[in-house]
Order: C-alpha cells, then structure tokens, then sequence
C-alpha cells in the first residue's frame, strides 16, 4: 500500500461506515439550509425546487437503506453534494454555503441523537411499564431482602420489580436532560466562527424542529463531544438500572436461591452437564449493560483537554457513539421479554432458612408493646442465640413505599410526568413536513 493510501485509511478509519448512519440526517439538515440559503438570496426558487426534489430521493435512499459512500468519498456531506452535482451540475455545488463540514456534522449527530434518544425513551417506557405490572401481580408474594448478601428483612416481589421500575424513572429524567442539550441547534456555526453570509438561523431552527439553537457560534462548536458524553451518561444510566436487574435475576434464577425460573428460551443448556440452564441472555445483558457503562469515560478521555475549535480526535468518538443506542435498546427489549415471562417462586418463605428475616418484626412488635427497643432487640437476639425464636410470618408494613403502600400509581405518574416535557410530536412533525 502506498503511504498516501495508508495516511487515507488512517485518517479516514470507520468514518464511512458510521456516516452511513447519519445520511438521511444530513439530508434533513441540507434541506433546512438550502431553504433558508434561498430566503436570503443565496438560491433561486427555481433552484430550491429541483434541490428539494433531488433531496427528497436521497431521502428516500437512506431510509431504504440502500444509501452507500463511494470509494474515494471521504464522508456523507461529500457523498450528498456529489450526487446533487452528478443530478443537477453546478447547482449542486452551491448547497455548501454558509456552513462547514463541522456544522453538518454537529447538526447531523444531533438529529440521529434525537431520533435515537425518542426510541430510547418508547423502550424504558415499555420496560417500565412491564415491571409495574409484574410489581402489582405479585405485590403480596414475599421474598427475602438482603443486606451484605445476608438474609436481613422481609421484602416482596412487589417491591423488587416497582424499584427497578422507579429506577428507569429517574433515569428517564437523564433522558430527558440528555434531549433537552441535544436539541438544540448549531446549524450556521460553520466551522465555529460563524459567516459573513446574512444567515437566518432562526429558520434552521424552526424548520429543523429545534428548541432553541446553540447560540455562540464557538460553543456550537464546543459541544461536539459534550453532547455525546451527556447522552452517554443518560444511557448509561438507563445501563446501569439494567445491569443491577441482571444480577438480581441470575443469582435469583440459581439452584442455591430458586427464587424465580426463565422460560427455557432464554437459558441454554451445558454441553456436559444435562441438568444445567444457564441464565445466558441475562449474562450477556449485563456485560452488555457494563460495556455502556465506559462510554462516558471514553468520550470524556478522547476529548479531555482539547481547546476551542475543530480537532480530529473528535471524529473517534462516533464509531462508540453511535452503534450504542442499539446495544442498549437489545438490552432493553430482552429484559422486557424475560421480565413479562418470568416465573415467581410463590412459597419461598416456607423455607425455615428465612426464619430470622422475622426477628426486626418481633422487635418492632414489643416496641409497640411498651418494650424498650433496646430492651425488644436484646430479648429477641437472646431468643435467636438460645435457639428459641418462633417467626410470626405476618409482615404490616403500610408507609408509602414499602410492602403494603406501594406508591406505584404514583410512580407511574412521576414518570409519565417526564415523558410529557420532551416534545417529541413537534420534532416529528417538523421533519415530516421537510421531507414531505
């Protein structure tokens, strides 16, 4: 290979492949530009029109799936305006006014952002909506709680699935956070210092389905990179909930606890010991779910003392970003599928195991007696010690969140309280109208 062919492949790397992703995105973007670029005078309407038209079939391209970067094309932006230039000659050539590769990019990366971020929130949504329900069928069937892996108290699978629920709650608030800084728009940063063009970002911002735009031309530019690692955290997040979950449902799944059993479709068997059925797709979740969890260390590391203004290093950070939504959103829909599926070991307390879960409901039961606590918690680990503790298995826990006050309406409504500030109908519906 030659060295200018190496220094290419090099410098390129996995830019095609991931741009391929954001080819209808940029398509949006230049449509959004191209109207404006004609509002000011920079296009005829005649020109706009076959623009318009010429887009809307790359458009159509992408979403087909069928959209390709040519060998010898360094990126989707270059791929675009070849093929209007090969369609339409020099009016092609003049969608390029204005902006940067740098702002095509950053607009690009927030608008896959976006769409990703809405699918993101439909998948907890659905997860969430199948752990409450799960929460509610089984809210009196108790199971042991513990703390240092020790059997400490009486808990319930009432409880256990309605926290992992309320847990996607809060990390649908991060979601939310995320969208909040994605949409907004830096189309007409250029390549960060802004045009002597009479830009009307405004327009862009409208057209595109934007809150608001990055107004400083320089921060637009600063948030690439930013924007990543704050919707990497918010995934991350949503990971993590995950991830506990898994644990949780393997250790739980195991011989040694037998709390819950998993339809056999999601177990694979051993190849010398017939009697296994390994939690695989569990496993893989929580590795997946870990995995996640690095990618707002990584974009922090590979951006970390950059200055202001355009860097290379920056075009790294998509070949993590981008393939994550989809991890995350196998992760989410298979914990889905297992969590609606899951069979509920009902008589797990029957087991004499347990017996000493009881011993804080005995103490508590003298307390309300007129004993002492200290004195209740005495008597009682004397009672345990001699081998004399008789468990009185009736659980009356009736403060909001525990075993008999679930809350689950009202997390549920603090949930879809979150939901109801993205605004996802307004970005549909500006897109739709550009590409329609």
């Amino acid at each position: 290979m030659q060295v200018d062919a190496k220094i290419e492949a090099f410098t390129v790397g996995r830019d095609r492949e991931m741009d391929v992703s954001l080819a209808k995105y940029d398509v949006l973007g230049s449509m959004a530009h191209i109207r404006m670029l004609q509002s000011v005078g920079l296009l005829e309407a005649d020109e706009l029109e076959l623009l318009l038209a010429e887009l809307k079939s790359i458009y159509k391209l992408a979403e087909s799936g069928k959209f390709v970067i040519e060998e010898g094309v360094e990126d989707v932006h270059s791929q675009v305006e070849m093929l209007l230039t090969r369609k339409l000659g020099d009016i092609g050539k003049k969608i390029h006014s204005g902006r940067s590769r740098n702002d095509q990019v950053l607009v690009d990366l927030k608008l896959f952002a976006r769409t990703e971020i809405a699918k993101t929130v439909s998948a907890v949504n659905d997860l969430f909506e199948v752990l409450i329900a799960q929460s509610n069928r089984y809210k009196d069937v108790l199971l042991p709680g513990y703390t240092h892996l020790q059997v400490a108290m009486p808990s319930s699978f009432g409880l256990w699935f309605g926290a992992y629920a309320e847990s996607l709650a809060d990390d649908m608030q991060l979601l939310l956070s995320a969208w909040k800084i994605t949409n907004r728009n830096p189309l007409g940063s250029a390549a960060g210092y802004g045009s002597s063009f009479p830009l009307n970002r405004q327009m862009t911002t409208d057209l595109l389905g934007f809150d608001t735009m990055n107004y400083n031309v320089v921060y637009a530019q600063m948030g690439r990179g930013k924007m990543e690692r704050t919707v990497a955290n918010a995934l991350a997040s949503v990971a993590a909930t995950i991830s506990k979950l898994a644990f949780d449902a393997c250790m739980f799944t195991s011989q040694n606890f037998g709390f819950i059993k998993l339809p056999d479709e999601f177990t694979t068997g051993s190849s010398i010991m017939p009697h296994k059925k390994n939690p695989d797709v569990f496993e893989l979740t929580r590795a997946k779910c870990n995995k996640i969890q690095s990618l707002p260390q990584q974009i922090m590391l590979i951006t970390n003392n950059l200055p202001s203004g355009y860097f290379r290093d920056l075009q790294i950070i998509k070949e993590i970003f981008i393939p994550a939504f989809a991890e995350l959103h196998d992760c989410i829909e298979m914990t889905a599928l297992m969590m609606a599926q899951v069979k509920v070991n009902t008589e797990i307390l029957n087991d004499p195991r347990y017996d000493f879960l009881f011993s804080v409901e005995e103490v508590n039961r003298l307390t309300l007696s007129g004993v002492p606590f200290r004195d209740a918690y005495k008597q009682v680990g004397l009672e345990i010690e001699a081998g004399n503790f008789k468990p009185d298995k009736t659980v009356n826990h009736t403060h909001e969140g525990s075993i008999g006050n679930l809350c689950n309406e009202e997390i549920t409504a603090y949930k879809n309280e979150i939901m109801k500030q993205f605004g996802f109908e307004k970005v549909r519906l500006a897109e739709k109208k550009l590409v329609e």
